[in-house]
């Protein structure tokens, strides 16, 4: 960690733009339709419905924007959930459904700005499930068709690596960030650098306890531990000893019981308990309650069939008393290896 960063001059944050937090007003939510079977091997046949679901309960509260690009695409969206209020369909290739990770990091800045985005470059999770191309381009199509500027940093980087809490402060993981299958022998200091640059990171917490069991992303932090205030971190916590999660998470929570936010001010620490292991076939998968998603006025939590699926709602509901806290099933869901956090990306109110 170093304190404060600073961002380079003519960098988007030294212009003025910033990353605001997942909690401050959503213009809009990004989804991309699901339609790789492969991500879903023998049990994709759900996937749409909880979908849209999911599409549905967040079209109350705001608008939803979904890549379904392709005609078999964009006419299985549009049976599914094109006539509802709120939705805009787009005709956007993908080659997969997580647009927290292959979407663009919203930027938000003062009225003087034009509107602008982060394009990150995107590869699969360090190549692992190829082809990613489409993917990658998502940034560029969004911005091409939303009239934003697209600042490219030339780093891979998935949006579900970061977390922030809109003033200044990132939360990541050394697993994932500084995975050679990413950027190659890139560093510390440098990432500290690009994020203050571009989305004006001041201090940049580096989560040590690796990744889920499970997981296919080599630590996503928004598995492990999500800020839901600018002083308040919610921690994935497994008591057992005895389950392999236990002492990762446990690292990962002495170190913040231990630090600050950026202005010194020490972070309040939560748990999350984590649910019994989700096994499929055998495999054991990267069930997390820290995949949650926030948006105006709501909180989708994911839901396991699991005694401590009715703790995590009314956890999450103390952090938030003045959302609506919904348990969204996603057993199934996550036999993708991702939940509710890893399908969307909110773009803010500029």
């Amino acid at each position: 960690m170093t304190l404060p960063l600073r961002p380079s001059p003519g960098s988007p944050a030294e212009r003025g733009y910033r990353w605001p937090a997942e909690w401050e007003p959503q213009s809009r939510l990004w989804l991309s339709w699901p339609h790789n079977r492969r991500t879903w091997p023998g049990r994709f046949e759900g996937i749409p419905e909880i979908m849209a679901r999911y599409v549905r309960e967040v079209a109350q509260f705001q608008p939803v924007d979904i890549l379904a690009g392709g005609d078999d695409v964009m006419r299985e969206a549009t049976d599914a959930v094109g006539g509802l209020a709120n939705v805009t369909l787009h005709d956007i290739l993908t080659n997969d459904a997580w647009c927290r990770d292959h979407g663009p990091t919203f930027l938000a800045g003062s009225s003087s700005l034009p509107p602008a985005l982060v394009d990150w470059g995107y590869n699969a999770w360090g190549g692992k499930y190829p082809p990613y191309d489409l993917d990658d381009a998502v940034p560029q199509r969004i911005a091409e068709g939303m009239g934003r500027i697209a600042f490219t940093p030339g780093v891979i980087l998935e949006g579900g690596a970061i977390d922030g809490n809109g003033r200044g402060t990132i939360l990541t993981t050394e697993s994932c960030l500084l995975n050679p299958n990413r950027n190659g022998p890139i560093g510390k200091s440098r990432l500290e650098q690009l994020l203050a640059d571009f989305v004006g990171a001041r201090l940049v917490i580096w989560l040590t306890g690796g990744d889920l069991a499970g997981d296919d992303t080599d630590g996503h932090v928004d598995q492990l531990a999500r800020f839901v205030d600018p002083c308040t971190v919610v921690v994935a916590h497994e008591p057992d000893p005895a389950d392999i999660n236990h002492q990762p998470l446990a690292r990962n929570l002495k170190l913040l019981r231990n630090l600050t936010n950026e202005t010194g001010t020490p972070l309040r620490v939560v748990t999350l308990e984590m649910p019994r292991p989700v096994l499929v076939d055998g495999q054991r998968l990267p069930a997390s309650y820290c995949n949650f998603q926030i948006g105006n006025r709501f909180v989708i939590v994911p839901q396991f069939d699991d005694p401590n699926d009715a703790p995590a709602i009314t956890t999450l509901r103390d952090c938030f008393p003045d959302r609506r806290v919904i348990g969204l099933p996603a057993r199934d869901l996550v036999w993708g290896l991702g939940a509710y956090h890893c399908l969307s990306q909110q773009e803010a109110v500029i």
